[in-house]
Parts: C-alpha cells; structure tokens; sequence
C-alpha cells in the first residue's frame, strides 16, 4: 500500500465550549468594591472576588452574612462532651462499676480531661469538615484557571467573577452591568462542556 492511498486518519472531534465566567479585573481596591455593590444590589447571587490580599468593607460590598461555621464548631463541640459524659456514665456507672476508695461509680472528676478532649477533638473535626463543605472543597478544578489574565489575582490586580449559573447570567447584560463598573478589562472564560 503506498502513502498515497493510506488511509488518512479522522480528526479528533471538536470539544464543544460553553460560557463558565465573565471575569474582570480592577486596578484598585476602590474599584472592585464599587464593582461589588454594583453586583450585589444588581441580584447576582453566584459570583465572587479574588484579591491579592483582604480589603476592608468587602463582606458588606458583597452582601455576605456571617459564616455557619461557629454553629457547626458550637454543635460537634457539644456532640463531644455529650459523647464523653454518656460514654463516662455507661461504662463507669452501668457495665463495669468500681468503688475505688470509697468513691461512687460515677465520680466524673477523674474524667474531666476526657471530657475536655472529646469536646476538641469533635470541635477540630467540625471546624476542618465544615470549612470545607462550606467552600465546596476540594474542587481540583475551576474554569477561572482557564484565564491567563487570573494569574496576576495573587500579584496586583483585583477579580470579580460572575458564574453562568446564577439565574441572571446573560452574556450581554452581565457584560453592559460589568463595563459599567469600568474595569481594566471583561473577559468570557470558557469550559469544555
């Protein structure tokens, strides 16, 4: 068979992109804040920031309410001194009580510091389990590394991301809404889809 008449091979179908983001970047941090409370009382509710470092005021630009992650510190906490005590009392008062110096067989003071283990040890698992169920982690991937110009979000310029779910993303009006906050640039970040 010679090279002529080989078949030649068929080309890779095409992955087909769809939207993920509209990204803009900000050169201070008067502007992505400005930029944020243009979103927030525009509706948006699946969209984020990315600075280099904390700015002041940003929760409330954002419109963000305080985390749940206390509450769920506060709950494993109580889970695990309950724990401790119910384990304490079972095993000290019911299955295999002891009268050691003429204490009764529930003397909770030796325990104390079980009790106090227990009670961090649920506490660490809340506060590392809920942190990242919170944040929806681990995410090993996100379309926003698709964007070269995200790479200088650790460096020196300011992100605001507004994410193709949210039930108001139209590519148009997020864009006009974004422009109107007059960013450096707008970018659309596509994902294979």
């Amino acid at each position: 068979m010679s090279a002529q008449t080989a078949a030649k091979p068929l080309p890779l179908a095409s992955a087909k992109r769809r939207p993920a983001l509209l990204l803009a970047e900000f050169d201070t941090p008067g502007g992505i804040v400005h930029a944020c409370e243009k979103i927030r009382d525009a509706g948006y509710t699946q969209w984020d920031a990315h600075t280099p470092f904390p700015i002041h005021g940003m929760d409330k630009a954002m419109g963000l309410r305080d985390s749940k992650l206390g509450w769920i510190v506060l709950f494993m906490a109580i889970g695990g001194l309950s724990t401790g005590v119910s384990l304490f009392m079972y095993m000290n008062g019911i299955d295999y009580p002891l009268v050691i110096g003429g204490k009764p067989p529930a003397a909770w003071p030796a325990s104390v510091p079980v009790f106090f283990e227990l009670t961090i040890l649920f506490s660490a698992f809340g506060a590392v389990f809920g942190m990242l169920g919170l944040n929806k982690l681990p995410r090993h991937h996100h379309p926003i590394f698709e964007s070269d110009r995200f790479r200088a979000a650790t460096d020196d310029k300011y992100f605001l991301s507004i994410d193709a779910s949210d039930p108001k993303f139209d590519a148009k009006k997020t864009r006009a809404l974004l422009e109107s906050a007059h960013p450096g640039a707008v970018e659309l970040v596509e994902e294979e889809g």
